[in-house]
């Protein structure tokens, strides 16, 4: 494959991971280096991860994979936002702080839906013949830096004074919004308005 090619799909399959980026520094308002660092890294080592499961599993599940990922993602992230929702109406919201997407079991669960488009493409290098490890780099390392970018985006974004009253609001619609997005892009919304059109 050349480098050209690759790195288009590293940026392709990074967008989310962006945009979750994005949506994660909007609710924490301000990010440290450590945050900085855990949700990168993990955004980053999942998005390698999965072209090798992908690539290692072959073209033999393929087909199964392919019908229900762009589900599970949505899910996942349909459940954080609605988290992260909740927790905005809460009558104690005032006195809990700020739940902290780059920890524990929410940062692993962004991690896949962020990360599990790429074991489709893990698939599609397996059939070209073509070793996974420089791909699945180059695909690691794009989705880590955009995440840093998003979560700087983010930032600036939740700090501002209008927006950070309802900056976890904002956050969790747009989790949501990406989960719609994804199931989109996989053509769920135009087959379900064909069913519906044949009623």
């Amino acid at each position: 494959m050349k480098y050209i090619n690759i790195f288009a799909i590293a940026v392709a399959l990074a967008m989310d991971a962006f945009a979750v980026s994005i949506a994660t520094g909007i609710n924490l308002k301000t990010v440290s280096f450590r945050q900085t660092f855990r949700l990168s890294w993990h955004f980053g080592l999942f998005q390698f991860m999965m072209p090798v499961i992908g690539w290692r599993a072959g073209a033999s599940i393929r087909g199964y994979i392919e019908q229900y990922d762009h589900w599970v993602a949505f899910g996942l992230l349909t459940f954080v936002g609605i988290s992260m929702i909740r927790e905005a109406f809460g009558n104690d919201k005032h006195k809990k702080p700020i739940k902290d997407q780059t920890r524990g079991w929410t940062l692993v669960i962004l991690s896949v839906a962020t990360s599990i488009d790429a074991l489709a493409v893990g698939f599609s290098i397996s059939l070209l013949n073509v070793s996974i490890w420089t791909p699945a780099l180059i695909i690691g390392i794009v989705a880590g830096l955009f995440s840093i970018m998003g979560l700087q985006i983010g930032e600036r974004i939740g700090s501002a004074r209008r927006l950070s009253l309802y900056s976890e609001t904002i956050g969790g619609i747009v989790l949501i919004a990406i989960g719609c997005n994804i199931l989109y892009e996989h053509g769920v919304f135009s087959t379900l308005l064909n069913r519906f059109v044949w009623l």
